[in-house]
């Protein structure tokens, strides 16, 4: 025996709405855009709206372009830099020496 409501699974407007219910659609274009790895994808756009120069690939994330022949080249990864490196890049060896052979005098009686 079924029992519950008649309308179960359905919501206030869930019903078949047609377009003189919504209203019209923005007229479409579908802008083809490759990645570097060869993956095309097809967003839609409203024919007045600004297409964009870069498009990120919904199958690898690389950025993609609309020239299949010269598409944009991956983002470089610079790897995690430690806090000496840090150091290093705004310090001289000779500063650090410097430095170090202070902090060391102060240290020692």
């Amino acid at each position: 025996m079924a029992r519950g409501s008649a309308i179960r699974g359905s919501r206030v407007g869930s019903g078949p709405m047609g377009e003189a219910e919504r209203g019209d659609a923005a007229p479409r274009i579908w802008i083809s855009f490759w990645c570097s790895r060869g993956h095309e994808s097809k967003p839609s756009f409203a024919s007045d709206a600004a297409i964009p120069e870069e498009w990120d690939c919904p199958r690898c994330g690389l950025p993609a372009g609309p020239d299949q022949e010269n598409p944009p080249a991956p983002p470089k990864i610079e790897p995690y830099k430690t806090h000496l490196a840090y150091v290093k890049e705004r310090r001289s060896d000779v500063d650090g020496a410097a430095i170090l052979d202070e902090a060391l005098a102060r240290l020692r009686p």
